[in-house]
């Protein structure tokens, strides 16, 4: 019998002796922690620390293309219809110039006439200052200029004509040794490249559509 109560005693005091002694032990490896850490200053970032990006993520960037707002009234819905139809011609009219083949009217269409521009703008044309001169001859020959200067501007106009017609022809002779050269095979009618091919050289340099993409002197 005192053995057993001996042995219930040492249990107990075993047990109520066992949550000092984790107490006591976690305390004092608590105060070994603390004193082998090292201390964290201020302003200075962990390993574990992620900088930020400076920038919102994709999902939640802001969506860059603006959603115009409904018109007011029909005046203002006319506005906005107007300013379309503005900026899509001047589009339209900016890939044209550019020679963009889908912007490009049917009398431009082609490599055949795309060769002959190149052709025309490759070279001095007579016909570039057919009507400065047509304009001159008008103002020299008429009655209210001295006799002098009127045989002068006849004499002029004679000169000119015969010149425009010489260029005429050379540039002809040209588009048809090029252009059949090239494209043996071609649809397109003599004819029509030949009238295509003066009208552009009779216009000025700059007003020309499309625009010029070679310039004076460039083998073509």
């Amino acid at each position: 019998m005192p053995s057993l109560f001996r042995r219930k005693t040492t249990d107990s005091d075993t047990q109520t002796s066992t949550p000092e002694t984790s107490d006591a032990a976690s305390n004092n490896d608590a105060s070994a922690s603390g004193a082998n850490a090292t201390p964290v200053r201020a302003g200075v970032k962990s390993r574990a620390y992620t900088p930020g990006k400076g920038r919102p993520t994709p999902k939640r960037q802001p969506n860059r293309r603006r959603v115009e707002p409904p018109p007011k009234d029909r005046k203002e819905a006319y506005r906005r219809w107007r300013e379309r139809q503005r900026a899509e011609r001047a589009a339209a009219r900016e890939a044209m110039m550019r020679g963009d083949p889908s912007a490009l009217l049917p009398r431009d269409q082609g490599p055949e006439r795309a060769l002959v521009r190149d052709l025309v703008d490759a070279r001095r044309n007579v016909g570039t200052w057919f009507f400065v001169g047509a304009f001159i001859i008008l103002v020299g020959t008429s009655p209210a200029m001295p006799l002098q200067i009127q045989l002068a501007a006849q004499l002029f106009w004679i000169v000119l004509m015969i010149s425009f017609v010489i260029d005429c022809v050379l540039i002809c002779r040209r588009v048809r040794q090029l252009v059949w050269q090239r494209f043996p095979k071609t649809t397109q009618r003599r004819g029509s490249l030949y009238f295509y091919a003066i009208t552009r050289s009779i216009t000025f340099r700059r007003l020309r559509v499309p625009r010029p993409r070679v310039k004076v002197g460039d083998a073509i």
